[in-house]
């Protein structure tokens, strides 16, 4: 029986020529997690889930000090996270998959399926724009400048 969520995302990504500065022009997200119980809720939570995902894969990083071993970003000051006004165009669309081996309701969950993928699918829409493969979160200038 099938009893899971699935997902899949979308992303359009320019990258600046000079600067190599990686701008998230439009995000979709498409999900089939059975029966929805509230629109509103659900919505909220992928495009919630998208955004950490946008986050995930252009700004968060946990530095460690490779001669102790402890993180050394431990302040939240300088803990840079994406918001919905980072990405132009954003949007999730739930599929009507209604399981009825899921639950009586036919309801799946949609808790974290919004982030799953979200920053695999920007480094390949960065690798679109570019030609550049990233295999690595978050995405470094580094990364992107070549000669």
């Amino acid at each position: 029986f099938a009893l899971h969520s699935f997902g899949a995302h979308f992303v359009e990504a320019h990258v600046h020529r000079d600067t190599c500065e990686i701008r998230v022009e439009r995000m979709l997200g498409v999900f089939a997690i059975g029966r929805v119980v509230n629109a509103r809720t659900v919505r909220s939570q992928l495009i919630g889930g998208m955004t950490m995902g946008v986050s995930m894969a252009l700004h968060e990083e946990s530095v460690g000090d490779t001669r102790f071993g402890h993180i050394v970003n431990h302040d939240l000051a300088s803990y840079h996270i994406a918001a919905h006004a980072d990405i132009r165009y954003l949007d999730a669309v739930c599929l009507e998959d209604i399981d009825e081996h899921a639950n009586p309701i036919g309801s799946k969950g949609a808790g974290e399926i919004g982030i799953v993928g979200a920053a695999a699918a920007v480094a390949n829409a960065v690798r679109s724009a570019t030609g550049i493969r990233v295999r690595a979160v978050p995405i470094h200038l580094d990364d992107l400048l070549h000669d």
